[in-house]
C-alpha cells in the first residue's frame, strides 16, 4: 500500500483520531509514518483502504480497530539506563532528600519495560537508601509493548542498547541473543494499561515519577492538564523527570527544579 494510497482527508481524520484518543499530534509531513505503521493493521483487519479504516474507526462496533489503531502509531523508542544521569541523580539526591522507608514510583509511557526495569536494578544495587523496599509501576498504552515488558524477555541487538556488558551479566539470564531479567529484579515491578488522557485517580500516590519524552507528544493545553494532575498524584516533595531535551518552561507554579550530576529534576511544590 503506498503513501499516495493516504488521501488528505483519511489524514486528517487520523489525525484528529490520535489526538482524541491519545493525545498524539502527528503535525504536518508525517504521512509517511501513518502509511507504513497502519498498513499493516488494514491489512490484519481485511480493509480495503485507509478510507475503509477511517469508516470503521467512526463505527460503534470499531473498538478493537482503535485500540489496533493506537497501539500501531505508539513510539515505543527505548532503551536501558537512558539517560544515565537520571539515575545518578535518583540514587545521590532523590532518594536520599525522600528519607522514605518505602518508595512508590511510576515510570509513565514505560513502553516495553527497559525504564522500570532500570530503575529496580538501579534502586537494589546502587541506592542503600531504599532500603530494597519499593513498588515501581510501569503504564502504556500500548498493549503490545507491554506484554513484552510483563515477560521481561528480550532479543537481538536492540535488547542490548545502553547495556555495558557487566550490566548484561548482572542483570540477565543471557541465552544466546536472548535477555531474561533476573528474577530479583523484576520484584516490585508491575505494568497495567493506561492513557494518560485518563483521570489519575485510581494510580495512587507517588514519591517519584518519571514520565520521559512523552509531553513532546501534546499540545500544550494537554501537557499542562497532564503536569496537573501528576502534581496532584505526587506526596509534598516529591519528584518528577521528564526527559533531557524536555522544558517545565511555564510550569514553575507546580514544580521547582532541581538539579545534579548533569541532570534535572523537578521537585513539587
Amino acid at each position: 500500500m503506498s503513501h499516495a494510497n493516504l488521501s488528505a482527508e483519511s489524514y486528517a481524520a487520523l489525525h484528529d483520531f490520535l489526538e482524541q484518543q491519545a493525545g498524539i499530534r502527528l503535525g504536518v509531513g508525517k504521512e509517511y509514518l501513518v502509511t507504513s505503521r497502519l498498513s499493516r493493521v488494514i491489512r490484519e483487519h481485511s480493509l480495503r483502504s485507509f478510507e475503509d479504516l477511517v469508516g470503521q474507526l467512526r463505527s460503534l462496533s470499531g473498538k478493537p480497530l482503535q485500540l489496533a489503531v493506537v497501539d500501531a502509531m505508539t513510539t515505543n523508542e527505548t532503551f536501558w539506563f537512558r539517560d544515565m544521569a537520571h539515575y545518578r541523580l535518583l540514587t545521590d539526591s532523590i532518594v536520599p532528600d525522600l528519607r522514605a522507608p518505602w518508595l512508590r514510583i511510576w515510570s509513565a509511557a514505560c513502553s516495553t519495560g527497559q525504564e522500570p526495569y532500570s530503575l529496580a536494578m538501579t534502586l537494589r544495587d546502587g541506592c542503600a537508601g531504599a532500603n530494597g523496599s519499593f513498588e515501581i509501576v510501569g503504564t502504556d498504552i500500548s498493549k503490545t509493548a507491554l506484554a513484552q515488558a510483563r515477560e521481561g524477555r528480550y532479543y537481538g541487538m536492540s535488547a542490548l542498547r545502553g547495556l555495558t556488558d557487566d550490566q548484561r551479566r548482572r542483570y540477565f539470564h543471557v541465552e544466546g541473543d536472548r535477555l531474561d531479567v533476573q528474577p530479583q529484579y523484576r520484584q516490585g515491578v508491575s505494568f497495567r494499561e493506561f492513557n494518560l488522557l485518563r483521570p489519575f485517580d485510581g494510580l495512587g500516590k507517588f514519591q517519584i515519577i518519571f514520565c520521559r519524552n512523552v509531553l513532546i507528544y501534546f499540545s500544550a493545553e494537554r501537557k499542562r492538564d497532564i503536569l496537573e494532575r501528576m502534581a496532584r498524584v505526587l506526596v509534598p516533595g516529591g519528584y518528577l523527570l521528564l526527559g533531557s531535551t524536555e522544558s517545565m518552561n511555564g510550569h514553575q507554579d507546580l514544580f521547582e527544579m532541581c538539579s545534579g550530576h548533569g541532570g534535572l529534576a523537578y521537585r513539587r511544590r
